[in-house]
């Protein structure tokens, strides 16, 4: 009897429990599941990372610092709705890297079209105080490629409004700024045939691949496509009037002799108390798969200098949304 009493008590084996704790689990637990062969060779680690840019493709200029703005809540992994919890739109698997392809812009090689959602600003509705704009950028299936963010200071936004030159910052999902768009100050009567709107694309930052260029029209917003060389190579025409109730607005895509339609950008029609109250636009960009990856960061600016030549007003400003 001592001699089991003992055995009771003294500590399990394998285990930092005392004297009298029965064993948390069964002897025959640690023996494994028939066939288990026992722990696995240790994980190889993860892959080389991205070896630089390809052949022939320029690098940034020397103290580019390749981060965001700062505060942008960085996401390090592509994160799904959680039961239970907030919606969260999740990010786009990163494809493989096409050859002479800008790193960031390898988002853009397997699509061909590009859904822009405005983010609502409550100050600016409330107060019609002018702040920051910022879009989520998404592909057909609703998973975001990119989060941009506008970078003007507040004088300039309150004072030029609409007009305003603005530099646009895009993000990949790991925060890394992968494009930026430069808006210089420009004329924007359409009486005056010199000193138009334009706006240049670089992809990384500082490294130009395009620019998107109005042309001067008496009845038609104009612009030309170039890349970065300053050779045309496509067209963009849009409505005489620039302004629709329950309908897209559409800005056709065209080859260079304006024969055919090769895509838009369509300005999306969002609800009345939105459009009447918000300047938040929705739009969606259709262009051919095929499309250079660059061009296709090119139509991205052409959408957001459409967006503020034409639809970046909201009540009681004025609207610039009218006959062109």
């Amino acid at each position: 009897m001592d001699k089991q009493n003992a055995q009771m008590n003294a500590p399990h084996p394998g285990t930092n429990l005392p004297a009298g704790y029965p064993p948390p689990y069964p002897p025959a637990a640690f023996q494994g599941h028939p066939g288990y062969l026992g722990p696995q060779a240790a994980y190889p680690g993860t892959q080389a990372g991205y070896s630089g840019p390809q052949p022939g493709y320029s690098v940034p200029p020397p103290g580019y610092s390749g981060a965001g703005p700062v505060g942008f809540p960085v996401q390090h992994q592509p994160v799904y709705n959680q039961p239970g919890g907030p919606a969260v739109v999740p990010w786009m698997p990163a494809p493989p890297v096409p050859p002479n392809c800008p790193p960031g812009l390898e988002y853009l090689s397997q699509i061909d079209q590009i859904l822009i959602h405005q983010q609502i600003e409550i100050l600016e509705v409330i107060t019609s105080f002018e702040t920051n704009n910022k879009y989520e950028i998404k592909n057909s299936l609703g998973q975001r490629i990119y989060f941009a963010t506008e970078d003007t200071d507040c004088c300039t936004r309150n004072c030029l409004g609409a007009s305003r030159p603005f530099t646009l910052r895009i993000l990949d999902n790991m925060g890394q700024e992968v494009i930026t768009l430069e808006r210089p100050l420009r004329c924007v009567s359409c009486c005056c045939p010199c000193c138009l709107q334009e706006i240049e694309i670089q992809a990384p930052p500082g490294v130009p691949v395009g620019y998107v260029i109005q042309n001067w029209h008496p009845c038609l917003p104009k612009f030309t496509v170039q890349n970065e060389r300053r050779e045309d190579v496509l067209k963009i025409t849009g409505p005489c009037l620039v302004c629709s109730c329950c309908a897209d607005i559409d800005f056709e895509i065209k080859s260079l002799d304006e024969e055919n339609v090769v895509g838009k950008i369509s300005k999306q029609w969002t609800g009345l108390v939105r459009e009447a109250f918000t300047d938040a636009d929705n739009f969606g960009i259709q262009f051919p798969l095929d499309l250079d990856v660059k061009m296709k960061a090119v139509m991205l600016g052409a959408c957001f200098l459409i967006d503020f030549m034409f639809f970046e007003s909201s009540g009681n400003r004025e609207q610039r949304a009218s006959v062109w």
